[in-house]
């Protein structure tokens, strides 16, 4: 039995909801004139998240406390008086919900390539209990390979960033939204910064969290910064 938060499965406690907003603290990583951003979030709360199961590609609702998570994400941007004028979002129902909560009105495209990972034979596992391979890989994703069936981190990597590719051009030109997973997410940040040698795999990104990279006159992104999350 495993006990106590642990970073590398993406735990969210019930009932909680992000700070309320703060331009100060946020600062022009969420509304830098006229830079033309890319935000990154990752959905709200599900049932699985809640009750600690590995979800995956389980096809699950945003339950009442990811709704508001959602909500309240989507008050922050116009508190920032950021407009979105693209949504692209994984397939995945809570994905699709969290895009029309935070950008309400404005058509919200699907890509696979934004999918969840795919835990194979390991999706349903209580992460309360996970099986040891699944714990020994959990521990250091940079070092320990997938295991058996899963899919690895280089192909969450491709995918995340073939996607990136192909929008780079529709990137320069409007404040566009990305909706994913966690790990997905990860992989997305992963691209976007060349240096990070693996540092978001272990890192912690709660339910709505958001990440902000600028998308360059010349077709390049910046290194995404945190905007605003657990």
């Amino acid at each position: 039995m495993i006990t106590g938060r642990c970073i590398w499965w993406e735990k969210i406690e019930e009932g909680r909801i992000a700070p309320p907003f703060s331009e100060k603290a946020i600062g022009s990583r969420v509304n830098p004139g006229d830079k033309k951003m890319i935000y990154i979030v990752r959905h709200g709360q599900t049932a699985k998240n809640k009750a600690n199961i590995l979800q995956g590609r389980s096809d699950l609702p945003l339950n009442e406390t990811g709704l508001k998570q959602a909500e309240e994400t989507g008050r922050r941007f116009a508190a920032a008086g950021i407009v979105i004028r693209k949504v692209w979002s994984s397939p995945l129902i809570r994905a699709r919900q969290t895009a029309e909560a935070i950008a309400p009105g404005v058509p919200c495209l699907t890509d696979e390539r934004l999918i969840e990972m795919d835990y194979g034979p390991y999706e349903g596992m209580d992460l309360n209990d996970p099986a040891p391979e699944v714990l020994t890989f959990f521990r250091d994703f940079v070092h320990n390979p997938a295991p058996e069936g899963m899919e690895p981190l280089s192909e969450v990597v491709r995918r995340a960033g073939e996607f990136l590719e192909d929008i780079r051009e529709e990137a320069v030109s409007a404040d566009l939204l990305i909706s994913t997973h966690a790990i997905a997410m990860k992989g997305i940040l992963e691209y976007l910064t060349p240096a990070s040698h693996g540092k978001y795999w272990s890192k912690y990104i709660g339910n709505c969290e958001v990440y902000a990279a600028e998308a360059k006159a010349d077709g390049t992104f910046s290194v995404p910064q945190k905007c605003f999350g657990s």
